[in-house]
């Protein structure tokens, strides 16, 4: 038997997208809100056409935007091919497998194995299957992608999922396509967002070990990151590492952002100016999403180095102002943050028996150099 014709009923008026209304067809779960505790525990459901468990995610400034879904895969087992039409980024949130892909009218197959924390993409077009290797646990893998815009501007899902056209085979002839990641000095360094070198590759053995890292000043804390471009995709992510009971400079963005934690304690506060904050806990595998324009600020609370994986949505959404000037309506300086950040971090700090490792004069020099303060320790 066929299944029915997806065709959603559609005003003006409406307040949904074609995403939500086929993410509502499939019968899956869908989690909304501002944040998920943990993408290893959060309930599934049973979804008969991929005769897997998958839930969906669809957090506050997400919508319309990207797209992000945990799928299962139990002990021993391998999923059904799936053929989709645009890149999607997997990280591995529990277990450990292997992928294997391939192109139509080809007799390639690509097959690479993962672990816990790793990410990589699968490319547009191509075949692919996913199957857990360890006999004791299953594996969960958290899905994203830019499905959200596509069914917006072709409300059809069946022009995404298993379509005959044939995608090139950009797969054979290339032994390294799943090598680990190579780094690139960029060619137009960008120094207001701390982006001088990137990551290029699709395959990151382990985002809690990734120690390939670069200075960001600019966001404090002394902490480092790692910016990743895909090959042959717009789809880019970054990573940010900072240490123990030091928090971050408060800024502000585009939607659709995933955020999620590989490693480390902490929580973030995100608002809207001038609203009430939210405050979002987090630890290994939590994931949020900051809302279009809102602040938000990162705090780590633990006794190691946390960081955290931003998964980025389309550049068109990415909300950075064109000139460096502008940027600094989108960031709060440490002097110029509401009292109510840093008392909040001590008294949870203090709830856990230590103290804030802020340098005083952070709070009143605003070229304060981090570097300088981190030598002292």
């Amino acid at each position: 038997m066929s299944k029915p014709a997806f065709k959603p009923e559609r005003t003006m008026w409406s307040k949904k997208f074609t995403y939500d209304h086929w993410m509502e067809s499939t019968g899956l779960p869908v989690h909304k809100g501002f944040f998920v505790d943990d993408l290893r525990s959060v309930p599934l459901g049973w979804w008969e056409e991929r005769q897997s468990r998958s839930a969906f995610i669809q957090l506050m400034g997400q919508e319309g935007v990207s797209s992000t879904r945990v799928s299962e895969i139990p002990p021993k087992e391998t999923t059904k091919p799936l053929k989709f039409a645009l890149d999607e980024v997997v990280y591995v949130a529990s277990g450990q497998g292997m992928t294997t892909l391939w192109y139509d009218g080809s007799s390639v197959k690509k097959s690479f194995e993962w672990q816990a924390h790793s990410m990589f993409v699968v490319p547009h077009g191509c075949h692919h299957q996913f199957s857990s290797m360890r006999g004791d646990a299953p594996a969960r893998l958290l899905h994203y992608n830019y499905l959200p815009i596509g069914l917006s501007a072709v409300p059809d899902p069946d022009f995404f999922f298993d379509n005959p056209r044939l995608a090139p085979d950009d797969a054979v002839g290339q032994e390294d396509l799943y090598s680990e990641a190579k780094m690139v000095e960029s060619a137009q360094p960008d120094e207001a967002l701390g982006l001088r070198v990137y990551w290029y590759g699709n395959f990151f053995p382990d985002m809690r070990a990734w120690d390939k890292l670069d200075a960001n000043a600019r966001r404090g804390a002394g902490g480092r990151s790692v910016y990743i471009q895909f090959p042959n995709s717009e789809l880019s992510a970054h990573m940010s590492v900072f240490a123990a009971q030091t928090y971050k400079k408060a800024h502000r963005h585009g939607p659709g952002r995933a955020i999620i934690v590989p490693a480390g304690e902490g929580y973030s506060i995100m608002w809207e100016e001038g609203k009430e904050k939210v405050v979002v806990p987090w630890h290994e595998c939590s994931m949020f999403v900051p809302p279009n324009r809102w602040f938000h600020q990162h705090f780590n609370v633990g006794a190691t180095q946390a960081r955290y994986l931003a998964l980025h949505p389309p550049m068109q959404f990415h909300g950075h102002a064109e000139k460096v000037a502008d940027r600094a309506k989108d960031q709060i300086e440490y002097p110029d943050e509401d009292a109510f950040i840093r008392r909040k971090f001590e008294e949870e700090l203090g709830r856990r028996g230590v103290k804030s490792l802020m340098p005083p004069e952070a709070y009143t020099e605003r070229n304060f150099e981090w570097s300088k303060s981190m030598g002292k320790r």
